[in-house]
């Protein structure tokens, strides 16, 4: 889990205008540090099937939220991709 601080940090990196806190380029790098850190948890502990479940569930909700970017505006997709440091499909 991301404390606060660095919650309010990644929304002030990726926010839009100022009271931009749910934005789909917010949203996408919160989840991504998130996956990160789980994936970092997971290697360490293999057998850990409940947050196995958890990771998945975060990339499918992340995948469905650069869907719907790349649908609405595909320069905020490509901004986006390379800021967090994604891979184009």
């Amino acid at each position: 889990m991301l404390t606060t601080e660095e919650k309010q940090k990644l929304i002030k990196n990726y926010k839009l205008h100022d009271q931009d806190t749910g934005s789909p380029e917010v949203q996408i790098a919160i989840l991504s540090e998130e996956i990160n850190r789980l994936l970092l948890h997971l290697k360490k502990n293999a057998k850990d099937l409940h947050s196995r479940r958890g990771l998945l569930k975060m990339v499918v909700r992340r995948k469905k939220l650069l869907k719907l970017l790349k649908k609405e505006d595909e320069k905020r997709y490509e901004s986006v991709i390379k800021k967090v440091g994604l891979k184009k499909k």
